[in-house]
């Protein structure tokens, strides 16, 4: 929709927004990174289409609702150290409205009503960044006040839960990458309960895996369930990697993925929280189910190659290389955890 010098002054605002956010000192400078961060993002969703302009209209509506919650929220912080406020419940009031303006920015449950509906008016690219980007201002804004409480426990477990069964019955691979981006976020809201490196380091991961799996549907132009069949089987590479990478995504051993994963659950363990972190174990295994899912037929059937896919060779070897490092990224590990 928007020209090349266009494009890059969002893109350039939108990177502006969060680094203000996460480097403002006070919580008034953090919600102003947001808005900024919010009114860059926008023009990026619209679209010629209208499941785009409709996405833009969605996300609009939840941010701007979350940044209503998150403005009374920083009144309600000020008047309390000003003594203006003498509620005796006034630190929870302030707490539940910090966490709730935060989850809807992220869209987690149970405010996640928005995001499946936003990745699927989008773009990939669009969809990557929502996914990614748009999620590490609010994370570590979230650290601040994010603590052990039974709150926060229902937040992570009810985030992976729906992760795990909202993406059952999609057909639609950005609604599966959407339920699956909020499995993942319960995951990192659990490294929030033991430090940051362990939701950093979660996050890294799941970056890098987000990246290598929508890079392929973005070049293979795949949209739906059934499009997998179709992936032309005299580039065989294309077909391995891409479920390498969904495997790995759904942490299963010996992929790259299942890494973090395995942080989390020893933190969790050590931390005394070894139910909680055989709650999420068991509900992701839910996920890496759908997961098989569609790898299992997909892998099994061939098709001849259709002539909206396209194959650029370039392309193809940087697909290769994210899906070896996908596969045999989990030997360099305990290198990179030793210097950690």
């Amino acid at each position: 929709m928007f020209n090349y010098p266009a494009r890059v002054l969002f893109c350039g605002s939108l990177i502006l927004g969060t680094l203000i956010s996460i480097s403002a000192n006070t919580w008034f400078g953090a919600w102003v990174g947001l808005e900024l961060n919010l009114l860059s993002f926008i023009p990026l969703l619209s679209g010629k289409n209208m499941m785009a302009s409709e996405a833009a209209l969605k996300y609009f509506l939840t941010q701007a609702m979350a940044s209503i919650f998150l403005f009374f929220a920083v009144l309600f912080f000020l008047s309390y150290f000003k003594f203006i406020l003498t509620s005796p419940n006034q630190e929870i009031t302030i707490f539940l409205l910090f966490i709730t303006a935060l989850l809807i920015k992220l869209g987690a449950a149970p405010f996640h009503f928005w995001f499946p509906g936003v990745m699927e008016g989008s773009s990939w690219m669009n969809g990557l960044i929502l996914m990614t980007w748009q999620k590490i201002a609010p994370v570590i804004l979230m650290s601040y006040v994010f603590y052990g409480s039974l709150v926060t426990y229902l937040i992570i477990i009810l985030s992976v839960l729906v992760g795990a069964i909202g993406g059952l019955n999609q057909t639609s691979l950005r609604k599966i990458m959407a339920y699956s981006s909020i499995n993942h976020l319960g995951w990192i809201l659990s490294g929030l309960l033991l430090s940051n490196l362990y939701w950093f380091t979660y996050f890294l991961f799941y970056c890098f895996l987000s990246f290598s799996l929508i890079f392929l549907f973005h070049q293979l132009q795949l949209s739906r369930f059934h499009q997998l069949f179709l992936i032309n089987d005299t580039n065989n590479f294309n077909k391995i990697f891409l479920f390498c990478n969904f495997l790995s995504l759904g942490g299963l051993p010996p992929f790259v993925g299942f890494l973090p994963k395995w942080l989390i659950i020893q933190g969790l363990t050590l931390q005394g929280l070894a139910g909680l972190a055989v709650v999420c174990t068991t509900l992701t295994l839910i996920v890496l189910f759908y997961y098989l899912r569609i790898f299992f037929p997909a892998i099994l059937l061939s098709s001849s190659h259709p002539k909206w896919m396209n194959q650029v060779s370039f392309w193809s070897s940087l697909n290769t290389t994210l899906g070896s490092i996908s596969l045999l990224g989990l030997p360099l590990f305990p290198l990179i955890y030793t210097l950690m």
